[in-house]
């Protein structure tokens, strides 16, 4: 495994990063429940394969994920560094609508007031003390950043935070952060989606991150599936069209053909680096940022073992290239995950 820093803190984290997203189940993951024995085995194969951080976020399976996180880190809170998210909630204290699911209806609220309890929350949920870092699940122009920024400062100054960064974003939130008044310690990561067929949003902000020295995170490296080799388009008919998976525009007739002439086209390169369709793109994101964090959602000890695998392949600029140039014509500015 590789380390590196959590933007310019002292927090050593693994440069991949276990999410946990899937966890929650759910409508938007819907063909299998995780159960309290299978997420503490997962985390044990984590811990072996060096894997120190995990990310997960109260809205997944509106508390689901968090709980069984929580059970799973009875005993060895301190071998893992462990981020979750702020400003979706469902306790229906105001903010703006998001979105009703499973019988939930979740508002997004930066206000100060909110951002401590979902840390209170999620504390509470998870059976710990503190929170190694919390991200801002979905920034809000609707309430003063200075009143987000202060909050999220003053959790440090509590010790129930030691770092902080933003989601679903853009450049100029991350500028308007790190110049609130309140800023002390400031974001330390960005986490956006960013993949070989949406690169386009994350090279936006990359030198925004790097005037910062803030780390930033990908989600949806592999396309919730769709990039892990020609097999999953079958999968993908299995399930529900409110699951992530089905929603994506990947099963589109146009792009489909698209991704089965790429899979076709990097059979060669994943022959000679001896890997996967899925470490192959992982690699290939490992070489478009300096402090790139891969967030990949894993659920099965071989995908941890394959997504580890990841970090010993070296691409030359000709592969890279190849690489992109093989989905240019499918690939999409903006994703709505």
């Amino acid at each position: 495994m590789k380390y590196q820093k959590l933007g310019r803190t002292d927090i050593d984290v693994s440069v991949i990063a276990l999410g946990t997203w899937a966890l929650g189940g759910g409508s938007v993951w819907t063909d299998h429940e995780s159960s309290e024995a299978e997420t503490a085995r997962l985390l044990d194969i984590c811990r072996d394969a060096g894997i120190n951080y995990i990310d997960t976020a109260p809205v997944y399976g509106t508390g689901v994920s968090e709980e069984l996180l929580g059970k799973a880190l009875e005993g060895r809170r301190h071998d893992f560094i462990l981020q979750t998210k702020c400003s979706l909630n469902w306790r229906g204290e105001g903010g703006n609508f998001h979105y009703s699911r499973d019988g939930y209806t979740v508002n997004n609220d930066t206000r100060g007031p909110a951002i401590r309890r979902d840390v209170e929350d999620s504390l509470r949920r998870m059976k710990t003390d503190y929170l190694d870092s919390v991200i801002v699940h979905y920034v809000c122009k609707s309430f003063p950043v200075e009143e987000t920024v202060d909050a999220l400062e003053e959790l440090i100054r509590a010790g129930k935070i030691r770092a902080y960064g933003l989601s679903n974003s853009q450049p100029a939130d991350l500028e308007a952060y790190q110049n609130a008044p309140a800023k002390k310690q400031g974001v330390s990561l960005v986490q956006e989606f960013f993949s070989v067929l949406s690169p386009f949003h994350g090279r936006d902000y990359f030198p925004v991150c790097k005037k910062y020295g803030a780390s930033f995170q990908t989600y949806g490296v592999l396309e919730e599936g769709w990039l892990t080799g020609p097999e999953f388009a079958e999968k993908e008919k299995a399930f529900r069209r409110t699951d992530i998976r089905s929603r994506l525009p990947w099963s589109a007739p146009e792009k489909l053909e698209g991704l089965r002439k790429a899979f076709e086209l990097w059979k060669p390169l994943c022959a000679a680096h001896g890997c996967s369709y899925a470490a192959l793109v992982e690699a290939w994101a490992l070489t478009q940022f300096k402090q790139m964090s891969l967030l990949v959602g894993m659920r099965r000890p071989e995908n941890v073992a394959d997504t580890v695998k990841c970090l010993d392949i070296r691409l030359s600029a000709d592969e890279i290239e190849r690489i992109e140039q093989t989905v240019k014509a499918i690939q999409v500015e903006v994703l709505d995950k």
